[in-house]
């Protein structure tokens, strides 16, 4: 597709987005919202905590403090 034909399919998109009227979902919005991590998340979180400060004493062998 031509750079045209495709900039004239984006102005059309975002023309029905300005200018079109639409009700939002806010039952599924506070759901999303108020719903905790989960499990994977959390699992996720504490390996990169705990890889974070394993490179934090790798690079103080590197900059020479003395900790």
């Amino acid at each position: 597709m031509g750079r045209g034909r495709q900039k004239a399919k984006q102005t059309k998109v975002a023309r029905e987005l300005k200018y079109s009227s639409y009700e939002p979902n806010y039952r599924a919005l506070e759901q999303e919202l108020t719903s905790g991590p989960r499990r994977t998340d959390l699992a996720t979180e504490s390996r990169h905590a705990s890889d974070s400060h394993d490179d934090a004493e790798e690079y103080a062998d590197w900059s020479g403090d003395e900790r």
